[in-house]
């Protein structure tokens, strides 16, 4: 099943030209045979990010968002608080894992991401680091398999007829 993804990179220094790992998002969405819908960049402005993915969620032909940049501690770093905006229900599991596999390849610095998932309209939002790393090992670990609905026991893309469920 292909699943229908739109990625936004968080920024306030990278254009299309050298966004790495939008460019690698792009890549891994093609390599499972996803489709990219839309790809945009914005600045690290809660307001300007919330906009974005309150248009994207309620897209019909969109089922998954992808975040890149913004989880850090720093001041600017405000993707998180972004997506809290706009979230129906957390997804605490995914953080976890993401760290846990983060330790793997960069030790405790692992926990200096606040990567976080959420279900906002029926659509899943992650919300991944800026680093070409952090975004390899949360697709290779978590996304390449979840958003796959061969994937056993269970996945997420499963669970889309039943997201919006009263």
């Amino acid at each position: 099943m292909k699943v229908n993804i739109a990625i936004l990179t968080v920024t306030d220094t990278r254009t299309f030209e050298n966004d790495k790992s939008g460019a690698i998002l792009v890549k891994k969405i093609e390599e499972a045979s996803h489709n990219l819908v839309d790809r945009k960049i914005c600045k690290d402005e809660k307001e300007d990010i919330r906009k974005i993915l309150q248009v994207w969620i309620n897209k019909k032909d969109i089922d998954v968002i992808i975040t890149t940049g913004g989880t850090g501690l720093t001041g600017r770093d405000i993707t998180p608080e972004a997506v809290n905006e706009i979230a129906d229900k957390h997804i605490p599991g995914f953080g976890e894992v993401f760290r846990t596999i983060s330790l793997k390849t960069v030790g405790t610095s692992a926990i200096q991401s606040r990567a976080c998932a959420v279900l906002a309209n029926g659509k899943y939002v992650f919300a991944l680091p800026g680093s070409s790393g952090g975004v390899t090992d949360a697709w290779e670990g978590i996304l390449k398999h979840q958003l796959d609905i061969n994937h056993k026991p269970c996945n997420f893309v499963e669970l889309f007829p039943r997201l919006k469920e009263k």
